[in-house]
């Protein structure tokens, strides 16, 4: 069902996830001896090691990756299998990165890092940047540019990305430098800055569900409202009125589907400005005028709540103060 509702109230971030601390369980310890394992004290019986890491939330790709080599799991120090059984008071280490290293194209260029530590990886990506490699962008990818810098790190680095922007799109990717890191990861807000065309003057809810259509076998990548889409949700607060029938506006989301922030305006006839697919090419900016400006996440290691905020791109600055 189709809905756009004006509020003057509206706490967005309270509707995705809230800014609690994740109840993360009390067996979960770093262990600073071998940085290549992950320790666990387990903390009641277990039929298996399986089931330990089903039950907290090891995915299917990840466990059949375990398997592969003796030694990748280990129970009180000793080689077992995801059929060991496991009980009160054991102590599990599992191979931290049991995947093959990513392998593609390395790119050599300049990483605007607004964060490092021994588990997470935060860049400010530029707009007019892929974050994947693709035919158009095969050796000039944030991706690339990322497997390059972590190759000095870790010779056998695999590349996980906890949240993809679009090429256009600039501001913060997160990436998780292990498997166990990525699942950690509870709590991901995120705050994006976009610029639209036509006045914005109230707090708005766009819930509108997005369909992706295909021709011929192959995803359109123009997305379209349709009560077949799935579920898709945007909270909209106007921070400004600009020159030019233009507005400087936050968001936030539920879901986060494909190009859904794009999709949302465009049907409420605000268009982001220079947005080429949905609205028209601008004069004042050469792409879709969209940051990632604000991001938060849960570390479960540090075990507190980081907060990070990167500045708006030489262009939007410009149309603001102009």
């Amino acid at each position: 069902m189709e809905n756009i509702k004006e509020t003057g109230a509206i706490k967005p971030e309270e509707n995705i996830s809230g800014n609690k601390k994740p109840n993360y369980p009390s067996y979960i310890e770093e262990n600073q001896d071998n940085q290549d394992f992950q320790s666990y004290s387990i903390d009641k019986d277990y039929k298996s090691v399986y089931y330990f890491l089903k039950e907290h939330g090891f995915s299917e790709h990840y466990i059949t990756n375990l398997r592969k080599q003796l030694g990748f799991i280990l129970v009180n120090n000793t080689n077992a299998t995801t059929i060991t059984p496991l009980k009160k008071h054991d102590t599990l280490k599992i191979k931290i990165n049991p995947n093959s290293k990513t392998t593609i194209m390395h790119c050599i260029l300049p990483l605007d890092i607004v964060y490092e530590d021994a588990y997470y990886l935060l860049i400010n990506k530029p707009s007019g940047l892929s974050t994947m490699p693709n035919k158009s962008h095969y050796s000039n990818n944030l991706a690339g540019a990322i497997c390059y810098y972590m190759s000095k790190k870790d010779a056998n680095f695999t590349l996980r990305i906890a949240n993809r922007l679009d090429k256009d799109t600039a501001g913060l990717v997160l990436i998780a430098k292990s498997a166990v890191a990525l699942k950690d990861v509870k709590v991901l807000n995120k705050k994006y800055h976009a610029i639209c065309t036509g006045v914005i003057d109230k707090e708005l809810i766009i819930d509108k569900p997005i369909l992706t259509t295909q021709e011929n076998g192959i995803n359109i990548r123009k997305r379209t409202i349709s009560p077949l889409g799935q579920s898709a949700t945007t909270f909209v607060k106007p921070l400004k009125l600009l020159k030019n029938n233009l507005t400087l506006i936050e968001l936030t989301l539920t879901h986060g589907r494909t190009h859904q922030i794009r999709v949302h305006l465009a049907s409420i006839n605000h268009a982001l400005l220079g947005d080429e697919i949905y609205g028209e090419k601008s004069t004042l900016i050469n792409h879709t005028a969209l940051i990632c400006k604000e991001m938060s996440f849960y570390h479960p290691y540090l075990k507190k709540t980081l907060q990070f905020t990167v500045p708006y791109p030489k262009d939007f600055i410009s149309i603001i103060n102009s």
